[in-house]
């Protein structure tokens, strides 16, 4: 990724502890939960790899290739899980979006290794996907402003047992993983 070394690595930081928090997640007692988390991990610790600044690691062209290997079976997985829900859709995109980002570095020069759409634009499927994350992360912050009756039941049922299980937590997980996403798509 370029860019600014200190802004590549608060997304790495960020990438990788939202990878963690969806590890702790899989622990969780709602199957629901530890499937979503599982394919979430695997996306917050690829970002946090991928967003390392170039000039501290460069990966041997070799690595691009299974990179976009290990995202295709994330993808190929969220389009299976895609059939008992639609959100799994949003992994299925992330996933893809990640494979399109691991082709885009192996087919560039070396030189430009970062640069994979020259200086032409904005390719239409960077594009897309920027308008598809932008949208989401707006999505999700909406979200995770509290109601007033959200904040009124919250404050008088039962706090969740595991903080693992907290949706808004989850949600957050998922924002900043958007975030990251619309970032690493700006820096291609």
């Amino acid at each position: 990724m370029h860019g600014p070394v200190s802004a590549a690595w608060l997304l790495v930081v960020l990438c990788a502890a939202t990878g963690a928090y969806c590890l702790l997640r899989m622990r969780s007692a709602v199957e629901e939960q530890r499937r979503a988390a599982g394919g979430e991990a695997l996306m917050g610790f690829g970002m946090a790899v991928m967003a390392v600044p170039a000039a501290v690691f460069t990966p041997p062209r070799w690595a691009w290739p299974v990179y976009a290997a290990v995202f295709a079976a994330g993808a190929l997985r969220a389009l299976w899980t895609a059939r008992s829900g639609r959100h799994h859709l949003h992994h299925l995109v992330g996933s893809s979006a990640m494979v399109y980002m691991a082709v885009a570095m192996a087919v560039s020069p070396p030189t430009e290794a970062h640069h994979a759409h020259g200086g032409n634009g904005i390719p239409p499927v960077t594009g897309a996907l920027l308008l598809y994350f932008t949208g989401y992360v707006l999505l999700s912050g909406v979200r995770l402003v509290p109601t007033a009756a959200a904040a009124s039941a919250a404050a008088g049922g039962p706090a969740p047992a595991r903080w693992g299980d907290r949706p808004e937590l989850a949600r957050a997980c998922r924002l900043s993983m958007g975030i990251g996403m619309v970032t690493m798509l700006l820096a291609m």
